[in-house]
C-alpha cells in the first residue's frame, strides 16, 4: 500500500480532491499510489497539501518497514564495533546500511549520534584534562572519565536498540542528521 494511499485515506481525500488541493491530475495521484516514486513540484504539492514531510511521502510502504526494524536493530548494534575497532561505532553501521540499501531517517540517527559521540568524546576528555590539571585532581580522573564515557556510549546504543524492538524508533537521537 503506498504512503499516498496511506496519508490520503487518513484526511478522508479522494483522489480527485486530492488533486485538486495539491493542483495535480488526478492520473498523477493514481501512478503514484500505484507505485511511481514523486520528484520535484509532484512531491512538494502532494506534501503541503498532506501537510507532511517528503520523508513520510516517500518512506516505503507499512509492511516493509515493519520487516525493516530488526534490520535497524542490527545495523545499531553494529555500532558496538567500538569495542574492537576504532571509528568502528560509525563504519560497520554505514557499511551495513549501505549493503543492505536501508538508507531512512533512523539510520541516519543512528550513524549522526554517533559521529557526534565521535566527536564530542576526544573534546570532553581533553576538557577533564586540563581541568584536572588546573584543579590538582588526581591522575586518575582521565581514565575514569575514559570508561565513564565509553559505558555512556554502550548505553546509548543499547538503549535504541530496545526502543526499536519495543516503539520502532530511537530513545536517544538528534533533531538533525550529518548526511
Amino acid at each position: 500500500m503506498s504512503q499516498l494511499l496511506i496519508y490520503r485515506e487518513k484526511l478522508n481525500l479522494t483522489q480527485e480532491q486530492l488533486a485538486t488541493k495539491a493542483n495535480v491530475s488526478v492520473r498523477t495521484i493514481q501512478r503514484i499510489e500505484a507505485g511511481t516514486i514523486p520528484k520535484g513540484h509532484t512531491l512538494d504539492a502532494l506534501c503541503k497539501a498532506l501537510d507532511i514531510s517528503k520523508e513520510e511521502l516517500l518512506q516505503k510502504n507499512i509492511q516493509e518497514t515493519k520487516n525493516n526494524y530488526q534490520l535497524l536493530k542490527y545495523i545499531n548494534l553494529s555500532s558496538l564495533l567500538l569495542l574492537f575497532i576504532p571509528l568502528g561505532s560509525i563504519i560497520a553501521p554505514l557499511i551495513l546500511m549501505h549493503w543492505k540499501k536501508e538508507v531512512n531517517s533512523i539510520t541516519k540517527q543512528i550513524v549522526s549520534v554517533q559521529i557526534v559521540w565521535t566527536i564530542a568524546f576526544p573534546i570532553i576528555t581533553l576538557a577533564i584534562a586540563f581541568i584536572g590539571k588546573w584543579l590538582s585532581l588526581n591522575k586518575q580522573v582521565l581514565p575514569l572519565t575514559m570508561v565513564l564515557l565509553f559505558i555512556i556510549n554502550v548505553y546509548i546504543i543499547l538503549r535504541n536498540a530496545i526502543e526499536i524492538n519495543k516503539n520502532k524508533k530511537l530513545y536517544i537521537g538528534l533533531n538533525f542528521n550529518l548526511f
